[in-house]
């Protein structure tokens, strides 16, 4: 029997690595410079966790999680996303008891029941940030500007970063009843995956797909104009804080959308989207918002929240749309090449260079020629050739492959060797 992955999953190759090491690093490195911590949690959790987080109501609790009974009868679920797990942790651990607000940032596995194509898979990769702990717009303005710089910092370009404000639980009742009627009176007109919609989650028809409910959505009610005297001083303030960022950063836009909604049921006031420019099928690479209540509505104390999650797969699309040059990451410094079976008496020198800080295998027992063509085709950087003469002499021959240059004869002694390739500026394992 043969086995293959399963459908929307896919194997993330050695040849693959460079891109994943670069989004990653990246990622981390931005959100580190920003004060934010590391966070892990489990990859499953208890299936109410998402239902009372996320939304009964929703596509992604309704239609998308992987969820099931473990053998001790309790209903667990692959997390969908990151924000929920988080807030589950923050409240189990005490967290609201440290110095708020708290910052953390993750890079995890999410797992989605949807259609496979181009940036959607089934178990997907999301970097995720998240500040816990204050109200304050000022922390909007910083996750977003949080989310533009790691963008930035990857060398993506021509993306779009586009906000909206959904209000507080003053006025959303009175939005959602008011743009609930508005679409009413066009029931005959939705496709019925947005006339479902309809009922459960009148938001959502505010970024449909189908061409009929876009046009409609055109005229419907802007949450703008129902917010609440609060959410109102929390968007303007917003808004100068980020043009005040803008006059320092040239390339940084954006862009309100009134229609600009979120697909979870636990944002409120700001929500945000960074979109490439003519993205096609792919859509947002990042996307954020305010969820002031979630905590509360987890078993928590009231405590405000704003955060974002950006898929690790999009991005990487992104780069090679974009053609970004990404560093190219050297896996192995030094390869001994040996002749004769003495393999067994450099296992000191080996271990020797690894000790220093280089990568170091040694070739398969073949011919010379095989061996140097092993070395070239794993990119390494030196070969170390030794044979029974030099392990007689005490000594090495050292080849630079990429300038093909040789020094014969070095000393067979792992100090020796290393202070030459320093001195040679060609020990990159430093």
């Amino acid at each position: 029997m043969k086995f293959i992955r399963p459908r929307g999953t896919s194997d993330i190759l050695p040849d693959q690595q460079n891109y994943w090491n670069y989004v990653s690093d990246t990622a981390k490195n931005t959100a580190i410079k920003f004060g934010f911590q590391s966070i892990e949690t489990p990859t499953f959790e208890d299936t109410n966790l998402f239902k009372r987080g996320v939304g009964e109501g929703t596509d992604v609790v309704m239609k998308e999680m992987y969820s099931f009974d473990d053998l001790g009868g309790d209903s667990i679920t692959l997390r969908p996303e990151g924000t929920a797990s988080v807030c589950r942790a923050y409240i189990e651990n005490g967290m609201k008891n440290q110095p708020q607000p708290q910052k953390y940032f993750y890079n995890a596995s999410m797992f989605r029941y949807e259609r496979p194509q181009a940036g959607r898979l089934r178990e997907h990769h999301q970097f995720g940030c998240e500040i816990i702990g204050d109200e304050n717009p000022e922390y909007d303005a910083e996750i977003i500007q949080l989310g533009w710089k790691y963008i930035k910092n990857l060398g993506l370009s021509n993306i779009e970063l586009k906000l909206n404000t959904l209000g507080d639980s003053k006025t959303r009742d009175i939005y959602l009843r008011d743009l609930s009627n508005y679409y009413k009176q066009f029931i005959d007109k939705l496709p019925k995956i947005d006339s479902d919609r309809l009922l459960r989650s009148p938001l959502r028809l505010l970024d449909s797909k189908e061409i009929i409910t876009k046009e409609l959505s055109l005229d419907a009610p802007k949450s703008v104009n129902y917010l609440s005297e609060e959410s109102k001083i929390h968007w303007d303030r917003l808004i100068y804080l980020l043009d005040k960022f803008a006059e320092n950063n040239e390339d940084f836009h954006y862009e309100v959308d009134n229609r600009l909604v979120r697909g979870l049921d636990y944002y409120n006031r700001t929500v945000f989207e960074f979109i490439p420019k003519n993205s096609g099928t792919q859509g947002t690479i990042l996307g954020g918002g305010r969820y002031d209540p979630l905590i509360e509505m987890l078993g928590g104390q009231s405590t405000p929240g704003i955060g974002f999650g950006s898929g690790i797969e999009r991005m990487i699309i992104e780069l090679k749309k974009q053609k970004v040059k990404i560093p190219v990451n050297q896996t192995v410094d030094v390869v001994i090449v040996h002749t004769g079976g003495i393999i067994e008496e450099l296992w000191g020198l080996i271990s020797d260079l690894r000790d220093n800080g280089l990568s170091t295998v040694f070739a398969p027992n073949r011919s010379m020629k095989s061996q140097m063509r092993y070395a070239n085709n794993i990119n390494a950087k030196i070969a170390i050739i030794v044979g029974p003469d030099e392990i007689s002499k005490g000594s090495v021959n050292i080849k630079d492959l990429s300038t093909r240059e040789s020094q014969k004869e070095i000393v067979l002694d792992s100090n020796v060797i290393v202070k030459y390739l320093r001195e040679k500026n060609i020990l990159i394992g430093y």
